[in-house]
């Protein structure tokens, strides 16, 4: 009991971490009590799904043999939560713009932590399955309001480095979790991952409603597009869940039927009054669009590592899952650790020079995973984490402060989910790509010494896919054309 409540503090002291690197940074960037709070908010939250998300991974096979998982189900885990994301992110971003970010936040941060509590108790792969997506949902509320609301308060010339203090929160999660997820599954068993989940979600909301003062709206009056809403979630829902059914008939009749529902709402968003997604700003608006495809195209290339290396490592190389998460930590140490200094970069310099560099490492980073074997040293691999974090941060926040300043204030809502979506389609498409793959290869087989031979083949093909991915997203990244500060970038002190 003394061990389980002495990591409990562990984590919280973690968090405190991230409190810490919030005030220091804030010491340079702002004196404002409410541009403070907000930031601090939305860093604690920003740490939120990302440690999640990286410490359930590493559970993944303690899970599989508690609820009696195969390989495919296996990866629903992480799909199921993303595809939930997405499917939230563009509504509660026009519901937030049109009714309050600040309540939208507040609620995502419920719905979360109702979700994780809940998941302790789950019995059966189902229904774990269905709490995931609970958890999803919340995150997307919070998620895309989070960046809204620091965007509406801090001005342009103070912008990227607020974004690289958020980025770097999210990869402090990411760093965080594989070994909180690896030390709490070895010894006190998966769902304890999701108690400590509680307390961070209820401080988060706390500090939400008492320091977090005041409200931000950029499209007030204006009425919720619900068939809109609808035919983007159904849209989003054939696609993801086409692609992992993929190459059967099945598969291939919901992709398409996926297809035909993305040509119907983008028709029916050109001729409603007030579309739940602009999707004019991708045809008028080149940097945004640029910027977006390039952040779609970097996630879909990389999201996958962690899934196929926490496998890898348990089960090639047999480490135990806390050995397995230390070693994951190298990549997201190294994204914290770099993405406010890419942040403050990009406040002076075009961020698209940053952004392309940074996806050009990835590249190199991602083609060299091809080539793993059970005999590859465990050195080759942490420098290999440690270049693809460095990529991962140069081209993250100066990415991301390209998109929220290509748009006016009052798409901010918008912009956020859309970098967001953007962000969590690549990584559906990425963990589409690898449950294809494994079920192509393996089949709805647990993961085994009989086919390690067939999972090695399966993550070769993965990493020779996401690296194509990327480097097709160079293109984007550098073509995008320059970001230049407007008028209308001034911050404000909520209204």
């Amino acid at each position: 009991m003394y061990d389980l409540v002495d990591s409990i503090y562990r984590t919280f002291y973690i968090q405190k971490l991230v409190h810490f690197l919030a005030m220091q940074h804030m010491q340079q960037t702002t004196g404002s009590s409410l541009e403070r709070s907000a930031l601090i908010v939305a860093t604690l939250t920003s740490f939120l799904g990302p440690f999640t998300i990286s410490s359930v991974n590493v559970a993944l096979p303690a899970i599989q043999s508690d609820l009696q998982m195969n390989a495919v189900q296996l990866s629903w885990i992480a799909t199921a939560y993303l595809l939930a994301v997405a499917i939230g992110l563009v509504p509660a971003g026009k519901i937030a713009d049109i009714h309050g970010r600040k309540k939208v936040f507040a609620t995502g941060l419920a719905v979360y932590t109702a979700g994780s509590f809940m998941a302790v108790f789950t019995t059966s792969a189902p229904l774990f399955i269905t709490l995931r997506i609970v958890q999803g949902l919340g995150a997307a509320m919070f998620v895309t309001t989070g960046m809204a609301i620091l965007t509406s308060i801090f001005p342009a010339n103070r912008r990227g480095r607020v974004i690289g203090i958020y980025v770097a929160a999210v990869y402090i999660g990411l760093s965080v979790g594989p070994l909180a997820g690896g030390f709490f599954t070895q010894h006190f068993g998966w769902r304890s991952i999701f108690v400590i989940l509680l307390p961070l979600g209820i401080l988060s909301l706390l500090l939400t409603l008492s320091k977090l003062r005041g409200e931000w709206r950029g499209e007030p009056g204006q009425h919720l597009d619900l068939v809109g809403c609808l035919l983007y979630a159904s849209t989003i829902l054939a696609l993801v869940y086409g692609a992992t059914l993929v190459p059967s008939p099945a598969g291939l009749s919901l992709s398409a039927c996926g297809i035909v529902l993305l040509y119907i709402f983008v028709k029916h968003q050109l001729r409603v009054r007030f579309p739940v997604f602009d999707v004019k700003l991708f045809a008028q608006n080149k940097t945004f669009a640029f910027s977006s495809l390039a952040a779609l195209l970097h996630y879909s290339a990389t999201f996958a590592v962690t899934f196929l290396m926490s496998l890898y490592l348990q089960y090639i190389k047999e480490m135990s899952p806390q050995t397995a998460g230390s070693v994951l930590m190298a990549q997201p140490i190294m994204m914290a650790i770099l993405s406010p200094l890419a942040g403050r970069i990009a406040d002076r310099l075009e961020p698209r020079l940053l952004a392309t560099a940074g996806m050009i490492v990835t590249v190199v980073s991602v083609a060299m995973f091809i080539g793993l074997s059970p005999a590859t040293s465990l050195y080759a691999i942490i420098a290999n984490l440690i270049l693809l974090g460095t990529g991962f941060a140069f081209f993250s926040s100066p990415n991301m402060s390209a998109i929220m300043g290509a748009v006016e204030k009052r798409h901010y809502g918008l912009a956020s989910g859309t970098v967001a979506t953007m962000r969590l389609l690549g990584q559906m498409l990425s963990m589409a790509v690898a449950t294809v793959v494994l079920a192509v290869l393996i089949g709805r087989e647990a993961i085994t010494p009989d086919n390690y031979n067939l999972f090695l083949q399966s993550v070769h093909t993965v990493f020779t896919i996401s690296a194509l991915f990327c480097l097709s997203g160079v293109y984007f990244s550098w073509f995008r054309g320059a970001v230049l500060h407007q008028p209308w970038e001034n911050g404000d002190n909520g209204r």
